[in-house]
């Protein structure tokens, strides 16, 4: 099993949602979180005054699955939050040792 991180702009959590789910990942936890990469914020005018935005508002997506699903997922997240333009995000894939259901107490893939 392996756990997938996307950092996302905002506005493309339902393209991402609906990509996924169009190959059968439904379950997933997003948050709402701030941060910056590479472009260090950004500047914004506001009643005439210039300021520095550091902290740009992202998503957090996050879903655990199978090993055997993982590309797919990952290109699927790739293709819907590309825009193309600074700032898209990142994905990061690591690997999870255990996984297990609290109601049934199933484990492993069939925990997820």
């Amino acid at each position: 099993m392996k756990k997938v991180e996307a950092i996302i702009k905002p506005f493309k959590l339902e393209e991402v949602k609906d990509a996924l789910g169009e190959i059968g990942i439904e379950g997933m936890t997003i948050t709402e979180v701030k941060g910056f990469g590479r472009q260090k914020g950004h500047t914004e005018i506001y009643r005439g005054s210039e300021y520095t935005v550091d902290f740009l508002p992202k998503i957090k997506l996050e879903v655990v699955l199978a090993d055997s699903r993982i590309d797919i997922a990952v290109a699927a997240i790739v293709k819907a939050a590309k825009t193309g333009k600074i700032g898209d995000g990142k994905v990061f894939v690591s690997k999870i040792d255990e996984a297990i259901r609290i109601r049934t107490e199933e484990k492993g893939d069939q925990a997820v």
